[in-house]
């Protein structure tokens, strides 16, 4: 039950929040602030502060404009002090985080009375390795033998003057201490190659032992986590710290509080983070140049007992495995039957291997190739902890300078070896009875580096990951969004996201006054989506009108076909007046757009799915959004076929299920690029006559907020 003591400090700081911003309560927002702090409140926890109550999850959908931050923050930070807890509030995108930890954070202290620490908890890989910055520079091409390894990954890491001037540069920036040494806070745009060279992961990281460890801009970021009150962090480091087994990176999960802003991300996000994938010609490019390595490493350096017997019995290790590639490589070419589809311009081949089941031939020599990669990982982990004790003076013939040299190259190569370990682990584990099955497929493509064969691994569904690494092992967790229902129902994100069936779920009022602020219009139309060109020319045919009547507009699109079709379709004076996603960066195209607005111009951005959400446009920036159709998923994705596949098997209708609902929500997300403040006012124009003339038509109408409806119909 919630005490007295902190119902009162939560309600104090709120009153003390909305005095000092001049601002009246929001009905959701107060709503939102009691549900989080009854549901904190009703944790029991042992005398050390371990719950002993049911896991403690409370889902909560919020829309724009209910202040969300503060709405989940001022009553977290009271109950995570009083519990003895951290508030980890992780986002899905870069956007918020910055959001929060630049604007809303210190607004919320500043204007409380709360006092409490925060701050920003980044991947490694955000963070540059003046280790390696610092060899790159001394030797040039010093890290060129391991970044060779994995060219055939897909992509050239060759050295040139711009790119060791860029260095040269960024030391002397971080020695001046004008540059903190992360990707972030480098004034300009760097090249992902570029950034490659310099940064790196837990497996080349020899950490304290490092030469520069006191200097390392990561760990020095990893200190502020030791006392901060509130850590704000991404999805992608929290499930990277949770595969972990919790606490590596972020505190303990026991000792936490984490609040999911954009929380609809999170069961894909888990999904991504826990699928495999290896490249069967990329993969064996790297064991021939990587026993080529080893060969020359031995010349180089007189290696002391096991250390140098180690590196020798890998390299016919290597051999015998990229021998067993080939093998592969040609037994899944005859096997497999692959579909051809277009991914972005470039087009591949597809097989799925049905109910995730792969014939035996395929797991028999999955076996060989999981008891090779484990053999050759195992001998090179054993390679790392010597050059570790190395690094300490603890093996006599290697001097420290040497295993520093050594020891992220090293530490690549097993990693890599162990990700494709993991990767031939899921062909040779069948699935857990009654349990959804894991998507396993294959891909071919022809690109820059020849032909390929990928092959993948994926759960379908992330519930049981997350019960297992989140709901069930952490103190307290609140998901939030604005999108969180589809059709009016919590039961998709249930069944994608596995919360306990015990969890609170709940709608909080928007402030909004929608059906005052904007309309929703669906034309009277010729054509549907399912004929592709005729909705495309009836689509050139009105969009001038549609443009026309606001300076800011939003038009949405499914397909890039059609976005593209549809533009140069138009006349050359509406042409001009059209910003394309494709020709911009994000930034920078939303930059233009409200420059033209600013400068009394009008604005049309054309755009596909990822502006439809996450972008904000409040007033005259986006008067009008136009959605060319309902944004129903692509129907070849292989782990949604496969989720399709196994609710099939069940008797259950995958269409009504997966598809429509994904849908739904989708649209919400894109129509809510209108309304941003409860100034805005506008229209919403959907091209796409199924919300009137298909069975599941009103259903996806009924999920919209409840704008005034113009749907219009020919006059007979």
């Amino acid at each position: 039950m919630l005490e007295e003591p902190q119902k009162k400090a939560i309600q104090k700081a709120y009153s003390t929040f909305l005095t000092s911003k001049k601002l009246k309560a929001r009905p959701g927002q107060k709503q939102m602030i009691a549900e989080i702090a009854r549901a904190l409140g009703e944790i029991k926890a042992d005398g050390e502060g371990r719950r002993i109550s049911d896991p403690a999850v409370s889902v909560i959908e919020a829309g724009t404009g209910t202040g969300k931050t503060v709405g989940y923050v001022i009553p977290a930070v009271v109950m995570a002090q009083a519990s003895k807890k951290r508030l980890v509030i992780s986002t899905a995108t870069v956007t918020l985080q910055e959001q929060i930890i630049s604007k809303d954070l210190p607004d919320v202290i500043l204007k409380s009375g709360l006092k409490f620490s925060f701050t920003l908890a980044k991947g490694r890989g955000r963070y540059a390795c003046v280790s390696k910055l610092d060899r790159v520079l001394q030797e040039e091409q010093s890290t060129a033998s391991l970044m060779d390894m994995f060219a055939a990954e897909g992509y050239s890491l060759e050295q040139d003057e711009s790119s060791l001037k860029l260095y040269q540069t960024m030391l002397e920036d971080f020695a001046s201490s004008k540059w903190k040494g992360d990707r972030d806070s480098w004034p300009d745009a760097l090249e992902d190659q570029q950034w490659r060279m310099i940064t790196t992961d837990h497996a080349q990281c020899s950490g304290r032992r490092c030469g520069y460890f006191s200097q390392c801009p990561f760990y020095k970021a990893r200190g502020d986590l030791e006392s901060a009150d509130v850590i704000v962090t991404n999805h992608d480091l929290v499930l990277a710290d949770l595969a972990l087994g919790g606490g590596a990176i972020l505190p303990d999960p026991k000792d936490c509080i984490f609040v999911f802003d954009e929380g609809h991300h999170l069961p894909d996000k888990a999904i991504d983070h826990f699928a495999c994938h290896g490249r069967l010609k990329g993969t064996a490019s790297w064991l021939e140049k990587g026993s080529k390595y080893l060969q020359k490493t031995l010349g180089q350096n007189a290696l002391p007992g096991d250390l140098g017997e180690q590196l020798e019995k890998l390299m016919p290790e290597f051999d015998d495995l990229v021998n067993h590639l080939g093998h592969t490589r040609t037994m899944l070419h005859s096997l497999a039957t692959f579909e051809p589809r277009m991914q972005g311009d470039m087009q591949v081949a597809v097989h799925r291997f049905p109910e995730g089941i792969v014939p035996d031939e395929v797991r028999q020599q999955a076996e060989i190739l999981k008891a090779g990669f484990s053999k050759s990982s195992g001998m090179l982990e054993k390679v790392a902890k010597e050059l570790n004790d190395a690094m300490d003076g603890g093996v006599p013939g290697i001097d420290r300078w040497q295993a520093e040299q050594l020891y992220p190259e090293i530490g690549a190569m097993q990693m890599r070896l162990e990700n494709q370990f993991q990767l031939w682990l899921t062909y040779t584990h069948p699935d857990p009875e009654g349990e959804p099955p894991s998507a396993r497929w294959l891909k071919w493509s022809e690109g820059p580096f020849g032909e390929e064969l990928e092959v993948f691994s994926s759960p379908i569904l992330s519930s049981s990951t997350l019960w297992q690494t989140l709901w069930n092992p952490g103190y307290a967790s609140i998901v939030t969004s604005a999108t969180l229902t589809a059709l009016g129902s919590f039961n998709r994100f249930r069944m994608r996201s596995g919360v306990p069936s015990e969890s609170k779920t709940i709608v909080v009022p928007s402030p909004f006054q929608h059906q005052l602020a904007a309309q929703l219009v669906v034309p009277d139309m010729l054509s549907e989506p399912r004929q592709s060109e005729e909705h495309t020319e009836e689509l050139i045919e009105i969009m001038p009108g549609l443009m026309e009547s606001q300076r800011g507009t939003l038009v949405l699109f499914s397909s890039r076909k059609q976005m593209n079709d549809v533009f140069y379709g138009l006349d050359n004076s509406w042409r001009k007046k059209v910003l394309l996603q494709d020709d911009y960066s994000r930034q920078e195209l939303l930059k233009l757009h409200k420059k033209n607005i600013d400068d009394g111009k009008v604005s049309v951005l054309f755009g596909l799915a990822s502006l439809a959400e996450g972008i904000d446009l409040p007033g005259e920036y986006c008067e009008h959004v136009v959605i060319a159709k309902i944004p129903f998923s692509v129907p070849d994705d292989p782990v949604e076929s496969a989720l399709s596949d196994w609710l099939e098997a069940q008797g259950r209708n995958p269409f009504m299920e997966i598809t429509v609902p994904d849908a739904a929500i989708k649209l919400v997300q894109a129509c809510g690029r209108l309304l941003r403040t409860e100034q805005d006012i506008g229209k919403i124009t959907l091209l796409d006559r199924r919300v009137v003339t298909a069975r599941y038509g009103r259903m996806i109408l009924d999920s919209l907020p409840p704008f005034r409806r113009n749907i219009e119909y020919a006059v007979l």
